[in-house]
């Protein structure tokens, strides 16, 4: 079966159009700035307090879940070969541009230090089921970007 020339070219153009959208930057918007869709943002620093307690924040935006559904916030700093996952909380999807802020201890993982480091920050659908148990978790934006860790130690 013979590919013709009207068929190459259009099978050319979605593969581009493809490539576009699996290549398209990750979901970041500078502090203040309208976000459209499900959208989060991380900032570029975190701080250590005092306490030893870690602290991230940024901005997120979403629509309503799904009727079986909740959005949480879901945020993570990993520095060299350590990696830390914290909690941000549910997210309060009304269209609106919100903060978020995560905390999370450094007790078991004291290696974390002022420095470089990666932070990730992701919205998440929960959907589910007829039990206690979620029948899915589906990522919906995320931002990854390195940051300034800052401690107040």
């Amino acid at each position: 079966m013979a590919t013709t020339g009207p068929r190459m070219a259009l099978a050319a153009l979605a593969a581009l159009g493809a490539t576009a959208v699996f290549t398209a930057p990750a979901n970041a918007a500078p502090h203040g700035s309208e976000m459209r869709g499900s959208d989060i943002y991380v900032s570029s620093e975190a701080h250590i307090a005092a306490d030893g307690t870690i602290h991230l924040f940024g901005e997120y935006h979403c629509a309503a879940p799904s009727p079986s559904g909740a959005v949480q916030i879901k945020a993570t700093v990993e520095q060299e070969d350590v990696r830390l996952s914290i909690g941000g909380g549910d997210a309060q999807c009304d269209g609106e541009v919100h903060d978020w802020a995560a905390h999370g201890t450094l007790r078991l993982t004291p290696t974390v230090h002022a420095g470089e480091a990666l932070a990730k920050a992701e919205l998440q659908e929960i959907r589910f089921g007829g039990g206690l148990l979620p029948r899915s978790i589906d990522t919906v934006a995320q931002d990854v970007r390195p940051v300034r860790v800052i401690d107040h130690r």
